[in-house]
């Protein structure tokens, strides 16, 4: 891409990575809909995430986003960031509040460490973050490993 940074590039080098480099945001915004399609497709059956009754009955403002959607936006935030190239090879993710449909989520990422790991690549670790644009509210956290060539 013409005027884009080495690390925004699909074919992004261990090279090219510096400890500090921040990842370019991702927001979502996830819908009922989006919801009740990632309960189907990943047989989650709990009520709190596509019955809003259920949902306020158990003192939630409306149904909640699964927990593995909240890692799905994480990593998404990094397999886009690394590119065709890298590998993800780690991923440790913490959810810490709730998130709902409507809300805004924007995943962030910095580069914590480098790593040349062979004569053909190296290892970057990652810091990333899920936050609810409302309030601030962190979501979730994540540290992730991916792998770039050299």
């Amino acid at each position: 891409m013409i005027g884009s940074s080495a690390a925004t590039s699909r074919d992004l080098r261990f090279g090219a990575v510096r400890i500090g480099d921040r990842l370019p945001e991702a927001r979502h915004t996830p819908t009922r809909l989006q919801l009740f399609r990632y309960s189907a497709v990943t047989w989650n059956t709990h009520r709190i995430h596509f019955d809003p009754d259920y949902a306020a009955a158990e003192g939630y403002p409306d149904v909640l986003v699964q927990s593995h959607l909240h890692g799905a936006f994480l990593v998404s935030l990094c397999t886009d960031w690394m590119g065709r190239r890298g590998r993800l090879t780690r991923l440790e993710v913490s959810v810490r509040r709730y998130a709902v449909p409507g809300d805004l989520l924007v995943c962030s990422g910095e580069v914590k460490d480098v790593e040349q790991a062979g004569e053909s690549h190296g290892l970057v670790r990652l810091g990333v973050t899920e936050t609810r644009e409302s309030d601030g509210t962190v979501c979730a956290i994540a540290t992730a490993t991916i792998e770039l060539p050299l």
